[in-house]
């Protein structure tokens, strides 16, 4: 006994000295307790209770190390007499929870050097009076934190005896108290820069444009908005409501290959000569409108989609076309003045080619003699003022025209 008391307090000092790696609390427990132990039958000692003192150094959230002492006076079970009985060992300590959490359940195993049989009587061993004895145990347990300085301990261990192959169980429960530190680590290493080679504050991992203009507002993906998709980003684009799918210029306009004012999508002659009078559809001459049909069209709010719902409506316009083949026609679309001026033309527009596509599709109109044009708010026939008025200025119009 007198060799392992200085044996367990060089532990502890050796545990102290490790050094820190990092920042982290570190707890020194006192943790005096009692106990009850049930010694092994072949010991001849009877239950008894049990009474010691703990020294534990938590010197990481989940990881411990306690050097215990305890002593009993245990009643000889089968003759008359008394036994005392005293250990010192040394447990390593494993919590499932940090500090900082009220329940700490906690598993643990250690080794020790007891001594019995300093009694009244002599003792069972053949050995003697005296019989010392290494113990290895495991235990488990929790520690129940009431504040940071006080907490309550119980723990279940059992004792294998290595010289007389014996097994003592003890049940304990005591109260602790803590002593907090905390330890500074080396600094945390300095974050490592991401890599953004056009600075528009998108990593180049995920940069899909890598080389936008320095000050340039981008999306997520790293690219400049491009609200009408033509591949020409919104703050270049002189022409920001061109057509989805159209054919555009590096400053976002459809293209007019010749040249003549009126862009390809909506131009039925494309080859015009160059310096050559067309009118709106792209062609020589001069147009004049003979008849003008309302199209009595319903489309959904903001929506330019319609059904074959209004084919009996649009037949009109088709059978006027086919009786007289030297006509052309321009489906004209028109709103209120509700709203942006910019989105009521595009969607003038829209709703214009929706019409026209009626009548060159199911109605079999020739494409060559049909075109679309949005006019936006910029014709209207009655006053934008009532609701009754803009309801008359949201209408498309189809304009039965002759060259001359």
């Amino acid at each position: 006994m007198n060799i392992m008391r200085p044996i367990a307090l060089a532990a502890i000092a050796s545990t102290f000295a490790a050094p820190a790696l990092a920042e982290r609390t570190e707890t020194i427990y006192i943790n005096p307790f009692a106990a009850y132990q049930l010694f092994d039958d072949s010991r001849d000692l009877s239950e008894t209770g049990t009474f010691g003192v703990g020294l534990e150094y938590r010197f990481r959230p989940n990881w411990a190390v306690e050097a215990i002492y305890s002593r009993a006076d245990a009643d000889r079970k089968y003759v008359d007499g008394s036994s005392d009985f005293e250990e010192i060992r040394i447990d390593g300590i494993y919590y499932f929870a940090p500090q900082d959490k009220a329940w700490n359940p906690y598993v643990s195993v250690g080794a020790g050097h007891a001594e019995f049989g300093k009694g009244d009587t002599i003792s069972y061993s053949t050995t003697g009076t005296d019989h010392d004895e290494t113990r290895v145990n495991v235990g488990t347990g929790f520690r129940y934190n009431v504040s940071d300085s006080v907490s309550i301990r119980g723990d279940l261990r059992e004792f294998h005896g290595i010289d007389d192959s014996t097994f003592d169980t003890q049940v304990s429960l005591g109260i602790s108290f803590a002593f907090n530190r905390t330890v500074a680590g080396t600094p945390a290493p300095a974050p490592q820069r991401v890599a953004d080679s056009d600075g528009d504050g998108v990593p180049d991992s995920r940069d899909q444009c890598p080389n936008t203009p320095a000050g340039a507002t981008v999306d997520s993906t790293g690219c400049e908005p491009d609200a009408d998709g033509d591949g020409v980003a919104d703050a270049r684009d002189a022409c920001p409501n061109t057509p989805a799918g159209a054919q555009v210029d590096s400053r976002g306009c459809e293209l007019d290959s010749d040249n003549d004012g009126v862009v390809d999508s909506q131009d039925l002659c494309p080859n015009t000569p160059a310096g050559a009078t067309v009118d709106a559809t792209g062609c020589e001459g001069v147009t004049e409108t003979i008849e003008t049909f309302t199209i009595e069209v319903q489309f959904p709010t903001n929506s330019s989609v319609i059904g074959n719902s209004y084919d009996a409506e649009i037949r009109r316009v088709a059978d006027f076309l086919n009786e007289n083949p030297e006509t052309i026609v321009e489906i004209a679309g028109h709103s209120d003045n509700t709203g942006k001026a910019s989105y009521n033309l595009f969607l003038s527009q829209r709703r214009a080619e929706a019409v026209a596509g009626r009548l060159t599709g199911p109605l079999g109109v020739d494409p060559a003699r049909v075109s679309a044009k949005g006019y936006g708010i910029e014709e209207p026939v009655a006053t934008n003022a009532t609701a009754a008025g803009r309801a008359e200025n949201r209408r498309v119009e189809a304009r039965i025209q002759v060259r001359r």
